[in-house]
């Protein structure tokens, strides 16, 4: 049996699904759990988002994969237990873990509350504990995490379609609050509509933006528009809707994971517009300075959000009634599920419904 992290006096087993090697097949795992520590919160998982990362990690397409992998970081639950040190949750709380579960607390990041670009941080799967275990993530039955990297999921949102918020929702907040790309009035360009641009799209429209959707597909504006509310909509691979916009944006959150070229996005920023790429496409992008030069352009990258901003955005979604657009499916149904994210069909996120999906945790 695969073990995560110090065992004391007892071990917690815990159904899971792995992958065990770069083929990527997800099957059935029991690993352990340590127990709770005293700074730690035990739950209960009931829903865990699939992220597009799931996908290149099992299959090792960033090349830094360690099997048997466990993967998911969208990950919510009912607290079962809590540490002796822990004040700030209890038992039955709705609460969730994202892609991070410790940081050393040290460095100037750690410092700022910006504990994604740490130099240790310690990722939710795929990664090494400073004990040395691998970390496992939430396609599994309960989750044990430091309290300082634990959120509350807010009553009003539901459970399931808050999960993607962990990932893809702070993903595309983040930037947004940082760089000020929150000004009601001023306009959004939104590049790519899955999981991470549908909901850049309904942040933007809370924040007061107008928000344009820029997508190679045309077949996507009706949802764009109607189930999303975008402003409006650019088919990219059309020169004269790009011509047409050429300077009408403020900003652009650029989510696309596949290459693509930038010098085009930069034509539609306006003087002094900013462009952030939260998107991984495999090989570098480019563009000739002079794009940036003549309109003081900016371009910059962002990379999720610390733990206070997550819990910040949680209850910015809660008060603007936000949450993923998802498709709730069993855990068995998994790899069939990743099958469909390479092929783009899903809208817009696959959540796992772990509490239906196994027997549960026992206690050895």
């Amino acid at each position: 049996m695969v073990k995560e992290g110090v065992v004391g006096d007892f071990e917690v087993e815990v159904e899971g699904w792995a992958a065990r090697d770069d083929s990527g097949i997800l099957s059935p795992i029991n690993f352990t759990r340590r127990k709770t520590g005293s700074n730690d919160v035990t739950f209960k998982v009931e829903y865990c988002g699939i992220c597009h990362s799931d996908l290149h990690q099992i299959r090792n397409e960033w090349k830094n994969s360690i099997y048997p992998m466990v993967p998911g970081h969208e990950i919510v639950g009912y607290v079962t237990e809590v540490g002796s040190e822990v004040k700030n949750f209890a038992v039955g709380d709705r609460v969730g873990v994202g892609c991070m579960v410790w940081s050393c607390q040290q460095c100037d990041s750690c410092s700022e509350g910006q504990e994604q670009y740490c130099e240790k941080t310690v990722l939710t799967y795929n990664a090494i504990n400073v004990d040395g275990s691998p970390t496992y993530g939430g396609y599994s039955s309960l989750m044990v995490c430091d309290q300082r990297f634990v959120v509350k999921i807010p009553e009003t949102l539901p459970f399931d379609a808050a999960a993607p918020l962990l990932c893809a929702g702070i993903t595309v907040y983040s930037p947004m609050k940082y760089l000020q790309m929150s000004q009601p009035g001023k306009s959004l360009g939104v590049v790519g509509l899955g999981g991470l641009g549908h909901m850049a799209v309904k942040l933007g429209k809370a924040f007061g933006l107008k928000v344009t959707v820029i997508s190679t597909s045309p077949r996507k504006e009706k949802e764009a528009r109607e189930e999303l509310g975008a402003d409006h909509f650019i088919v990219s691979k059309e020169p004269k809707q790009m011509e047409d916009a050429a300077k009408s944006l403020d900003y652009i959150i650029d989510t696309v994971s596949a290459d693509h070229p930038l010098q085009p996005l930069l034509n539609l920023l306006k003087v002094n517009g900013k462009l952030v790429l939260v998107g991984l496409p495999e090989n570098p992008l480019s563009f000739h300075p002079a794009g940036v030069i003549s309109g003081r352009r900016f371009v910059g990258g962002s990379s999720i959000g610390g733990i206070k901003e997550t819990q910040e955005m949680l209850d910015f979604c809660a008060e603007h009634n936000i949450s993923c657009l998802i498709e709730n499916i069993p855990i068995d149904y998994v790899n069939t599920a990743m099958e469909r994210l390479v092929k783009g069909d899903i809208k817009y996120r696959f959540v796992i419904n772990v509490a239906e999906s196994f027997s549960g945790a026992k206690t050895e």
